[in-house]
C-alpha cells in the first residue's frame, strides 16, 4: 500500500510547493490539493462540516492546477493530485490542457481526483445549474479524455460541444491521467464511478467495506472489471486499525490528513507518520 498527504491549501499555511518538496524528502508517495475557486458569503448552502460557520481555510484555497505544476517543479517522484477538483466550473477545452499541461511537466504524474461540489453558490456562479452538476462533470471528463487520445477530436453533449480540433500538450500517461472521483457511497456517485471513472476517492474513508459489494456489481453492469478499480480514502488519520481495515479491503493507498497550518505545525506532523509509513514498507 502507498501513502500520500491531503492537505487543504491556504495563503496562511504552509506553502504546498514547500509540503511536496518536505513530503518527497520524507518518502511519502503522494500529495493531494482541493479546489474551491471562490466562496460566496451567502450561506444558503450549510457547511458540510457541520459547523455553524465554514471555516475560513474554504475561501483561502489555492488553485490546485498551479499549485501542483510549481510541485512538480521541486519533486522527482511524487505523485500529485487532486483531491478533489470541480470540473463543472471550468471551460472544458481549457481544462483540458491544463491537465495535458500539468501531467507533461509532470513527467506523467498526475491524478485527477474530481468531485461534484457541494456548495450551490459556488457552482451556480459558473453558470452550472445544481441539480445538472453531475451530468456536466461526466461530460466534462469525457470531453477532455476525447482531446487527450486523438490527433483531431470532437464532441457533442449536451453541455459540451466542439467542433473537431486539434489540441496539445498531449499528457503522459496514456490514454490520459487517472480519473478518481471523490464522493460518498450514494448510488449516484457509485453509477458515475462504474461508468467512467478509473477510481474512488471515499472522503475521510467512510463506508468503504459496505459500498464495495455495490459498486462491483455496479462495474460489472458496465462490462468493467471490478479488480480494476483504485480506491484511496482521503483525509484518513493515522490509526493504525485503520490502515490495517484499509489495506484488507484492497485500497491500493491512503492519504493522510495533514492540517492546514504553517510549517512549525505542519512539519512534526509529517514526521510523525513518516515514522508509521516507515513500520508498514
Amino acid at each position: 500500500m502507498k501513502f500520500g498527504l491531503a492537505f487543504h491549501t491556504s495563503d496562511l499555511a504552509m506553502s504546498p510547493v514547500d509540503l511536496a518538496r518536505e513530503a518527497e524528502a520524507r518518502g511519502f508517495d503522494s500529495l493531494y490539493l482541493p479546489e474551491h475557486t471562490h466562496i460566496p458569503t451567502s450561506r444558503r448552502t450549510a457547511p458540510p462540516t457541520g459547523e455553524a460557520e465554514l471555516p475560513d481555510v474554504y475561501r483561502r484555497t489555492y488553485d490546485p492546477y498551479i499549485a501542483l505544476a510549481a510541485a512538480a517543479s521541486v519533486t522527482q517522484k511524487l505523485r500529485l493530485g487532486t483531491g478533489v477538483a470541480l470540473p463543472a466550473q471550468h471551460d472544458a477545452i481549457a481544462l483540458a490542457k491544463q491537465i495535458a499541461t500539468l501531467d507533461l511537466v509532470s513527467g506523467g504524474r498526475f491524478t485527477w481526483g474530481i468531485g461534484f461540489g457541494w456548495n450551490r453558490e459556488e457552482i451556480e456562479n459558473h453558470g452550472v445549474a445544481f441539480a445538472r452538476r453531475r451530468e456536466v462533470v461526466r461530460e466534462k471528463v469525457l470531453a477532455a479524455r476525447a482531446l487527450w487520445a486523438g490527433e483531431i477530436a470532437s464532441y457533442a453533449g449536451e453541455h459540451v460541444r466542439f467542433e473537431a480540433s486539434w489540441q496539445w500538450p498531449k499528457p503522459v500517461q496514456r490514454p490520459g491521467p487517472p480519473v478518481l472521483i471523490g464522493a460518498g457511497a450514494g448510488p449516484k456517485a457509485i453509477a458515475a464511478i462504474a461508468a467512467y471513472a478509473d477510481g474512488w476517492m471515499p472522503i475521510g474513508g467512510a463506508g468503504v467495506r459496505a459500498a464495495l459489494p455495490e459498486l462491483a456489481r455496479a462495474m460489472e453492469r458496465e462490462g468493467r472489471d471490478p479488480a480494476s478499480l483504485v480506491i484511496i480514502p482521503l483525509g484518513v488519520l493515522p490509526d493504525s486499525g485503520k490502515l490495517d481495515y484499509y489495506q484488507s479491503i484492497g485500497c491500493a493507498e491512503i492519504a493522510f490528513r495533514v492540517p492546514s497550518a504553517g510549517p512549525s505545525e505542519v512539519l512534526p506532523v509529517l514526521d510523525a507518520l513518516a515514522r508509521i509509513v516507515a513500520t508498514r514498507r
